[in-house]
């Protein structure tokens, strides 16, 4: 396991894309997903569901072990979509803030 797991009773997180259907989002909520679980161990994010809305919603979250939920990324507060980038970053920082992405965590030169 690794040395700094997602929740604090120390099982790995599960992630929640609530995506709108009307706005047809489920092809990108799936992308994100297929990139969160290529990027992070199973120790690390176990599962990614997701969940279909309205209303133009697309969150991100981590379910916590209280039930409650940690907002990783909102579309109407980040005003857009998340990159591959900057959502791996966000898990990252949520679940393992020790974790390298490799060239992920590489400044652009511009």
């Amino acid at each position: 396991m690794t040395e700094n797991t997602q929740n604090n009773d120390g099982s790995p997180a599960c992630i929640v894309i609530h995506y709108c259907s009307l706005c047809q989002w489920q092809l990108r909520a799936a992308w994100m997903a297929q990139e969160i679980l290529q990027t992070f161990d199973p120790s690390e994010v176990m599962q990614v569901a997701l969940r279909p809305g309205q209303g133009g919603v697309f969150q991100i979250w981590r379910e916590l072990p209280d039930h409650g939920r940690e907002i990783l990324w909102d579309r109407k507060i980040d005003t857009g979509f998340p990159s591959a980038k900057q959502l791996k970053q966000r898990i990252r920082d949520a679940v393992n803030p020790t974790k390298s992405l490799g060239h992920l965590d590489k400044r652009s030169s511009d």
